[in-house]
């Protein structure tokens, strides 16, 4: 079986995702192949060059993340243009790791962490999804005390997100995470017995 997993930002979906791994699971971590994908030698690197310039290279060859990200934020032409490039290959990675662990473990749950896997339009890649869930209060008091945000900031990042509360109607399984975590632990082992992955 596979699963998308998924939430909002300071909702602990690294927390459930680690708990999933510790009993067995293969994780496909999207932001690690976001990364991988704009390594030196990849095509996406150089179709951003191309697109904004050598200055986007730090001195050993690699992306400069901070120039992009000044780029492309708060400028959402750019966002789209480096979507274009970034997200084909991020796609194809995710399906090859899939279709690899599947193959390899066809016994073991593949969750594949995707952040903003429904503002991607990306559900109909899984069985089922996952979104690990606390109210918006919650989270906006977690991500102020993470990142050490102000209230503005902290808002600011939550309102670039799909809704928590409409992601938790979207579920095909909710992850309570505004609890203790043996809570949490329970929700996750009740889930993969349920499947019989445990």
């Amino acid at each position: 079986m596979n699963i998308g997993l998924t939430g909002g930002i300071a909702c602990g979906k690294s927390t459930v995702s680690g708990m999933l791994v510790q009993r067995g699971a293969m994780l496909v971590d999207a932001d690690r192949i976001a990364r991988e994908v704009v390594e030196p030698g990849m095509p996406a690197l150089s179709q951003i060059v191309e697109r904004w310039g050598p200055e986007l290279l730090l001195p050993d060859g690699s992306l400069h993340r901070k120039k992009l990200g000044e780029i492309v934020f708060g400028n959402p032409q750019a966002l789209q243009q480096l979507q274009e490039i970034t997200h084909p290959p991020i796609r194809a990675t995710i399906r090859e790791r899939m279709a690899e662990y599947e193959r390899s473990n066809p016994d073991k749950l593949v969750v594949v962490d995707i952040p903003l896997l429904y503002e991607s339009g990306l559900q109909s890649m899984f069985e089922a999804v996952m979104v690990v869930y606390v109210p918006r209060t919650v989270q906006l008091d977690r991500l102020m005390l993470r990142d050490g945000l102000s209230r503005e900031q902290a808002e600011q990042r939550l309102q670039a997100q799909m809704d928590i509360e409409r992601k938790k109607e979207l579920a095909d399984i909710v992850i309570d995470n505004q609890g203790t975590m043996e809570q949490t632990e329970g929700q996750v082992e009740a889930f993969l017995k349920e499947r019989r992955l445990l």
